[in-house]
Order: C-alpha cells, then structure tokens, then sequence
C-alpha cells in the first residue's frame, strides 16, 4: 500500500500569513493533532538556521500550527541541538540567543526554545540501534523526555549527503554531540597540496584542532579529525577533498539507523513537514544568503520520513528538469532512502494527495 504524502503548493511571495494558514492545512491533513495528550511534552524539531542564515523556516510560518497544538498540550517547545562545528550553535546560550535573533520568541511563537542536549551538547541518552553500522544512538535527552515529536524540516542540499531533509533532521538533527561524532567518524578529508593556499581560514573552523599548517600547505591529522566537513565548505580554492562514494554511504546509512531510533521512540505520535520553500545549495547550518536552485514548490507532510522526502525530492527534481541536489553536490542521495526503507523507517512508495486552502 502507498503512503499518503500531502502537498499544499506555496511560495515565499505568498507572505508569512499565508504561508502559516498553508502550514496549518497541510498539518491539519494528517489528523494528527488528535493524537497529542494534555499531558504531553511536545517537541517541534526545526534547525534556527545559523548566524546570517535565510533559508530557514522562518517563526511566522508556524503560528496556525502552535495554536493548534496548544490547544491539546501547553508542554510543546521548539528545539534543536547543539553542533560539532565552530559557531553560534555550539552551545545552548549562544544558540538560544541565535533562535531569538532569527524571530524564535515568545511574543511571536509563543513556545519555550530548548536545546535538546544542554549547555555543550552532553546531555543524551543511548538506545539501541536497528542496522548494520550502530549498535547504539546517542540522541540528545530532551528528545527522548519527550511523547510527541512535530519534525518541521526546510529541504536542502548536503555538502555530505547530498539532501538534507526529515531523514537528516530527525537522525542528525536529534543526536547529541557525540552522536554526530558517531555518525561523522567515518568521514576523513585530504587537503589537495597544488590547490591549498594555506591561508590558515580551515584551522579557524575546525572543532577538533585537527588540522595544521606546514610551510606550504594545511595537513589534516586522522586521529583528531571528526569528518565534519567544516574545512570543505570554508575552504575557497576547493583544496579539501573527500572520498564521497565510500564516506557518504556510512555517513547516510548511520544516518537513517539513527532516525530509525528516534522514530521508533515515538511510534505513531511523529509527523513530518517538509518545506520546500528556498531550497539551497547547502543546508541551514551556512551563514549568509543563499539563492533557491529552484522555484518554490510547497509544503508537504506525512507520518512516513523516508516518503515525504522521497516526495520532496522528487517535486524539487521535476521542477527544475533535473537532479538538483546532484547537480550542487555529485553524490547519490538516495542511500539514506534505500537504507531507510530496508530498515523499516518507511517507504518510497508514496501517493501524493494535493490540497489547497478551503
């Protein structure tokens, strides 16, 4: 049987007020306020975009549905957890004072902002894992405290997954600290000696002090190296390099099984929304103004990660001819999919239900 996916079609120049009266319809197509108790703590997962970031889901947009599950449970929070990489998000202070810059506050969304995994990222607990590359995940502790979990996810590019989307917002999104580090192991990058300037920029960036410099050029050390990708993405003569065919598949694979624990923890009281609204290059987690790969496409929502982002994928694909997300980064995306879906996170079988605003 195929699973319902439904997608409401809305654009950034509908304006905040519309797009919120989307969101809620969308959301509303699932029926799934209904499943949340007055005791409840309802978590709503979204990534508060880092510093200068615009392609975030934006506060506004998420008004009709808060009410909506205020009206069941008063214990619902925003949240995200800390990051490995240098920045505004590695600590909860920083971070939350980050969510407020960006409009996450009270007089707008009316919800507390909880990062999931306390002050520097510790707080977790560790379950049992389902797949071939976990035995265990480390998902951030208030998450797991937690009955009710609304995973509102902005479709992106990945620098190394190739998509971010529900799968990557609920497997990495939720883990703490040292389980990005789990997942990340895998992932080692070379510094390439004829394109490195060694301007010193990927030593500024990289938590774990991995990397130093020689007279000539940046060397990254294997033993402290963490594979966030950091230095990929900051370094501007493209001289760090990786072995995506081998490094992304484990780093997606560990991927799905750690969403797979989190999804498993909450049995039928999870969804999933997806924005398909300024769809970047790369994800949330880069500063600065990055213009949409396509034009804006919707909003779509299902109780299954693995067909929502299927759909997502698919409508982003068709709307601009081709493989988009291949074509920012060459990497074979759908492992987290396939992997998924042979986990049982769920299926790339799906029938798109289109809605519109009564």
């Amino acid at each position: 049987m195929k699973t319902d996916v439904y997608l409401i079609k809305a654009s950034r120049e509908d304006g905040p007020e519309v797009i919120a009266k989307k969101a809620l319809a969308i959301y509303r197509s699932l029926g799934f306020n209904e499943r949340i108790e007055a005791e409840d703590f309802v978590a709503l997962k979204i990534h508060f975009g880092e510093k200068n970031n615009t392609g975030h889901i934006k506060p506004q947009w998420l008004t009709g549905i808060i009410n909506d599950v205020l009206q069941r449970s008063d214990r619902a929070f925003l949240a995200d957890s800390n990051t490995l990489y240098v920045g505004q998000r590695a600590n909860s202070v920083d971070h939350i004072r980050l969510a407020w810059e960006h409009g996450f506050r009270p007089e707008i969304v009316r919800l507390p902002v909880i990062i999931a995994d306390g002050l520097v990222g510790r707080e977790k607990i560790e379950i049992k894992t389902e797949g071939g590359q976990v035995k265990s995940s480390r998902i951030s502790s208030a998450f797991l405290s937690s009955q009710v979990m609304i995973c509102l996810t902005h479709v992106t590019g990945h620098v190394q997954t190739g998509v971010g989307a529900a799968i990557k917002n609920l497997g990495m999104g939720c883990a703490s600290r040292a389980g990005k580090l789990d997942q990340h192991s895998v992932v080692h990058p070379r510094v390439k000696a004829k394109d490195c300037r060694n301007c010193g920029v990927c030593l500024d960036y990289c938590p774990a002090e991995a990397i130093r410099q020689t007279q000539t050029q940046a060397i990254i050390d294997d033993e402290k190296c963490i594979g966030c990708g950091e230095c990929l993405v900051v370094c501007r003569f493209g001289a760090v390099k990786m072995k995506w065919d081998e490094d992304s598949r484990r780093l997606q694979e560990k991927m799905a099984e750690y969403a797979l624990s989190v999804k498993n923890h909450f049995g039928e009281k999870i969804c999933f929304i997806n924005f398909i609204l300024q769809v970047t290059k790369d994800c949330d987690c880069m500063a600065g103004n990055q213009s949409g790969v396509v034009p804006d496409v919707g909003i779509v929502a299902s109780l299954d990660p693995v067909a929502v982002d299927r759909a997502s994928i698919d409508l982003v694909n068709q709307a601009a001819g081709r493989d988009a997300f291949r074509q920012g980064y060459n990497l074979d995306w759908s492992i987290q999919l396939v992997h998924g879906e042979n986990l049982g996170l769920g299926s790339q079988d799906y029938e798109l239900i289109e809605i519109s605003l009564d």
